[in-house]
């Protein structure tokens, strides 16, 4: 299918991730931000949403419910639930998901990491806006659960996303409402893509 925007997914990974004490671990899934990246993703035109865990009874729970809304009485109790869904993937490990993209596009993909934390080698939103844009780059957003990302998936990405700061020294946002302002600064219509067309709104009744 062709595509009118960049071409750049999101992975959420919920392993290798830190916990408190700085351990590797492999976070629980919530299903809330399964939901809530699903409606990002196509919103924002994604072009993939992944979802990362090595656990096989969370990769279970995950399909579970995706199966809910995009099958029987779900799909047809809320339709726009259904379709933002359908570009989930669920799969077991980050490279599936290099694998998975490298396959469709014929190029593996420029890897973002993202952390709270500064690093020296940060790229700035508007730098990436332009890789993504300008460059046209193939591109993966990844998103840590815990306490963040693990360092070797850190070391081995192209990127390291500038962190997003407000306006108090707090800085622990939820991840999908990370998410939300990062694709929005990413892939969010402005003047650099008013050339974009604006399809009809289609906003999904009930959704919290």
């Amino acid at each position: 299918m062709a595509r009118d925007v960049p071409h750049l997914s999101i992975a959420l990974l919920h392993y290798p991730v830190y916990n408190k004490a700085r351990e590797i671990v492999a976070t629980s899934l919530t299903t809330l931000n399964l939901h809530d990246l699903a409606r990002l993703a196509a919103t924002y035109g994604t072009a993939g949403c992944y979802i990362v865990t090595p656990l096989q009874r969370q990769r279970e729970l995950a399909g579970q419910m995706i199966a809910h809304w995009t099958e029987g009485y779900g799909a047809t109790y809320n339709p726009t639930r259904a379709e933002a869904l359908h570009t989930i993937q669920v799969v077991e490990h980050l490279e599936a998901v290099v694998q998975d993209i490298t396959q469709h596009c014929g190029v593996a993909p420029r890897l973002i990491a993202t952390d709270a934390r500064l690093f020296p080698r940060c790229i700035s939103y508007a730098a990436l806006r332009q890789v993504i844009w300008q460059e046209r780059q193939v591109c993966l957003l990844l998103l840590g659960t815990g306490w963040g990302l693990a360092e070797d998936v850190m070391a081995r990405c192209d990127y390291i996303l500038a962190p997003l700061y407000g306006l108090t020294p707090y800085n622990h946002l939820p991840v999908r409402v990370a998410a939300g302002i990062m694709l929005d600064r990413l892939l969010g219509q402005t003047d650099a893509t008013s050339s974009v067309p604006s399809p009809p709104r289609r906003y999904e009744q009930g959704a919290g």
